[in-house]
């Protein structure tokens, strides 16, 4: 029986996805597993049992992912699951950019009263008026789960697309139409396109990227829209640019105090997942991997271990250890049960950063023993009994 707890609600189509050997519980120190979405889990005293965190979504900054590692805790977050949900919002964003669709909104509200609206619309409607979308050049800096599926559907709506992503996935690749023109440097972007949209994970790498150098080398009239991450972009300098005519709007998913009120930037409040489907989507990925990793040691889409997949484990036992990367921890591992007589029918090892994942398949159950010696090796953060 594996016990669970929610930080946040979590869609019930997601939940049902656990059988009678799950339990949920109000309490995280009785829980092997937590589902979380935006709850901050920084603060939080993680339990000697705690197993694995599921993220129902991408971003994982409210989670402590080092403490996590090097407790032998694995952040699951589901990629993709919200995909289609921020793409729409996207395009809604480039939409809303050419055409002052709010603005035509207010001014109704603002009239509505007036019997003679219908006349007064005819006359007022030339400051509303905008540009069409078709035929215009788009650019595309990160070719994940959401840039692919804004690139397909941007080239239906008749747009010119440029995409840039050095570490472009080979999935990704299968599901990226053809017509995207592949750049390699992303000052072809810069330089070319009429909209640029910012869809990268938040690293060191690639915050503030969108730059006061970056945007002067972009066409006058620039649109940019992020629906990723606020720090992505040095929005004081954007907000400068719209002043000197620059950048035409800046769409944002991300209220904040440097953004929220001014002049040409349109501000959501993080509506890109908001969506009933995306937050299905999720839940459903958040427990399938949970319940895997739980009931069988396997890790998809961890963002603090590697992903390690050794299937449904037909031997004796099953025996996974976190550890450190570096060299000769395998020997170590494999010494101890050589001298517990003990044979390793099968095992697969990965790392990802600092940390890394073994799994080995045995023919006769580990003694306690032998799990204590594992445990007492250095570098060791974690053995876990799985079968």
């Amino acid at each position: 029986m594996y016990k669970y707890t929610c930080l946040n609600p979590i869609a019930q189509v997601g939940l049902d996805g656990f059988d009678a050997n799950y339990e949920k519980t109000d309490d995280i120190n009785e829980a092997q597993g937590v589902l979380v979405r935006s709850a901050s889990m920084h603060e939080t005293e993680l339990p000697e049992g705690l197993l694995a965190v599921a993220r129902a979504g991408a971003g994982v900054n409210n989670i402590p992912l080092d403490k996590c590692a090097e407790k032998g805790i694995v952040v699951f977050n589901t990629p993709g699951a919200n995909a289609n949900g921020v793409k729409e919002l996207v395009i809604a964003g480039m939409l809303m950019a050419c055409r002052d669709i709010v603005g035509g909104i207010e001014w109704v509200k603002e009239v509505a009263g007036d019997d003679n609206i219908a006349k007064a619309a005819e006359k007022e409607k030339k400051k509303f008026a905008g540009t069409e979308i078709e035929g215009k050049k788009l650019g595309i800096i990160g070719l994940g789960a959401i840039g692919v599926k804004v690139a397909n559907a941007a080239l239906h709506l008749g747009m010119e697309v440029y995409g840039y992503d050095p570490y472009l996935s080979v999935n990704a690749a299968w599901n990226l139409s053809r017509n995207v023109k592949h750049v390699i440097d992303v000052n072809e972007i810069y330089e070319n396109c009429d909209f640029i949209t910012i869809h990268v994970p938040l690293m060191d790498s690639t915050r503030g990227m969108i730059n006061k150098e970056a945007i002067d080398k972009m066409k006058d009239g620039v649109i940019l829209l992020n629906y990723a991450r606020d720090v992505l972009v040095d929005e004081p300098a954007v907000i400068e640019a719209i002043k000197a005519g620059k950048v035409r709007k800046y769409m944002t998913d991300f209220a904040n105090p440097t953004v929220a009120g001014q002049e040409g930037c349109v501000v959501t409040p993080h509506l890109g997942a908001s969506t009933e489907e995306s937050e299905d989507n999720c839940a459903v990925m958040a427990v399938a991997q949970l319940r895997d990793y739980l009931e069988n040691g396997n890790i998809k889409n961890s963002v603090n271990y590697p992903a390690l997949d050794m299937g449904i484990c037909a031997d004796a036992g099953r025996v996974a250890v976190f550890h450190k990367n570096v060299a000769n921890m395998i020997t170590k591992f494999t010494a101890v049960f050589g001298d517990a007589g003990v044979n390793i029918s099968n095992m697969a090892n990965k790392s990802k950063g600092e940390y890394a994942y073994t799994i080995m398949d045995l023919e006769a159950i580990p003694s306690e023993d032998a799990l204590a010696k594992l445990r007492g090796i250095e570098g060791v953060f974690r053995v876990r009994v799985v079968k």
